[in-house]
């Protein structure tokens, strides 16, 4: 993996969240990835389960904002520094996230694994 291809995946990400687009951000995931949202959970498998997820996401936020920084890539993964804030329908409370990426790509530029941790604040609008 390079930097650029890392970079064009976490905007391609960023976008897809952002929009609120669940088939794009699936996409971006290889047909047996896993995607663990936290380190104390069972990650889903499989594209169909991370569209799931991001069917999810889309109907329970809105007013998405997704930004990153690359802290480190080597050939097997990318580690990222990422930040989002969106509205979470229907309760209107506005959240803030700050997390760290651990991301595998194949050679197809799709990602294989996805691990993340972050930390959130609520604000009420």
């Amino acid at each position: 993996m390079t930097s650029q291809e890392f970079n064009s995946w976490l905007k391609a990400y960023g976008q897809a969240w952002q929009t609120r687009d669940a088939t794009a951000a699936a996409d971006l995931f290889s047909a047996d990835a896993t995607y663990q949202e936290t380190p104390f959970v069972q990650p889903m498998r499989g594209r169909e389960e991370i569209l799931a997820y991001w069917l999810h996401v889309a109907r329970t936020q809105e007013e998405v904002k997704f930004g990153h920084e690359i802290l480190a890539v080597t050939q097997g993964a990318g580690i990222a520094h990422w930040w989002a804030a969106f509205t979470r329908v229907p309760e209107k409370t506005r959240v803030n996230l700050d997390g760290v990426f651990l991301i595998a790509l194949d050679g197809n530029g799709r990602c294989t694994s996805l691990r993340e941790w972050w930390q959130k604040g609520d604000v009420r609008q």
